[in-house]
């Protein structure tokens, strides 16, 4: 049909309806004035059912890495729905040692959610991966009916070139490795909780959710021998390291004084009865390196704005029982186990 005879799509009053997902005119429609207006790149720009990507160099192998974000509500401080779409795929990517290089988004819309606020997480998600420099090549969008979804819901895939020689595991942790951290931790969890609660404090609390593949890769051109690198996401720092510990078959040991957390978010925690250990970050890496290594890298993550306030919080022992614990501020020990159930709902 000819662009002139078609009613431009109301952004600013119109809802989405079963047709938005029905594959037909009104589906094209909304990719074209929509998705497409804000994610365009060549790949993208072609309209098939998949991007046909250049070739990888010789030597450089595939990364790929999926993610799902249900987090309610949509819109938080320091971000939404779309940016953190976004960042946690690119993230994904990133601790594996690969260059991200390609996103695919897929929606879930429900009937009646406003296309104001549509446009919004679209736009925020864009930006996002332009400034990311990795571009949204391929997508879908379905819609289902009213009171069967939660408005949106969103899956990214990302796609990664990993240089040869370079792996990065959780099996890799070796006991006498220091454990660093590139910054406070429970920023997103309680900026996501606070909102939720109507909670207000002197000092907002802002969502961390950043990209951080700037930093891993200063990380790795400063400190090649890096051995683990992680983001730590659902189940916060407490829950990564104990999945590193039981991949690597060793232990560590924590010091609590050395963890940074922001005072409104320790607050936040005491208020609601949570542990900051078990909050999620959504701009935070874990990385695990041979101890002489630890100050050049922790020099290299200092340097990047989204590592300035990057800290040494622990080291690797032996311990086939493969147990965290943390030293704490009255000088004794305990455990930190995995999270048990879910704690924060909804978070990422």
């Amino acid at each position: 049909m000819k662009e002139n005879y078609v009613r431009p799509l109301d952004i600013k009053r119109g809802r989405v309806d079963l047709s938005h997902g029905a594959g037909g005119r009104v589906s094209a429609q909304l990719i074209r004035e929509l998705f497409a207006r804000h994610f365009s790149n060549p790949a993208l720009d072609a309209g098939d059912d998949g991007a046909v990507l250049p070739a990888l160099a010789p030597g450089e192998r595939l990364v790929m890495a999926t993610d799902a974000h249900v987090v309610s509500p949509l819109f938080f401080p320091g971000g939404d729905i779309g940016c953190l779409s976004v960042h946690g795929t690119v993230n994904d990517v990133a601790v594996m040692g690969a260059r991200p290089l390609y996103l695919s988004a897929s929606f879930i819309l429900e009937e009646g959610y406003p296309l104001a606020d549509l446009a919004r997480i679209v736009e925020s998600m864009g930006k996002a991966a332009r400034d990311a420099g990795v571009p949204i090549v391929t997508g879908d969008t379905k819609v289902v009916e009213a009171g069967k979804g939660d408005g949106v819901f969103i899956s990214t895939t990302g796609v990664g070139a990993l240089p040869a020689g370079i792996d990065l595991s959780g099996r890799n942790a070796r006991p006498g490795d220091a454990i660093l951290l590139s910054g406070s931790i429970g920023d997103h969890g309680m900026a996501i909780m606070a909102q939720r609660e109507s909670l207000s404090f002197d000092s907002e609390i802002v969502s961390d959710t950043a990209a951080l593949h700037g930093l891993i890769a200063q990380l790795l051109e400063a400190v090649p021998t890096v051995r683990v690198l992680r983001d730590p996401t659902r189940g916060g720092l407490a829950t990564t390291l104990n999945e590193i510990a039981q991949q690597s078959g060793a232990g560590m040991v924590l010091d609590e004084k050395a963890i940074p957390v922001r005072e409104q978010v320790d607050a936040a925690c005491e208020l609601l009865g949570l542990d900051p250990l078990y909050v999620a970050n959504e701009g935070k890496v874990i990385a695990v390196v041979p101890a002489e290594d630890a100050d050049a890298a922790l020099a290299a993550m200092r340097a990047h704005p989204l590592g300035a306030e990057a800290a040494r919080i622990g080291d690797v022992i032996e311990d086939s029982n493969g147990f965290v614990q943390i030293k704490t501020g009255f000088g004794g020990k305990r455990m930190v186990d995995w999270l048990s159930g879910e704690q924060l709902p909804r978070i990422c």
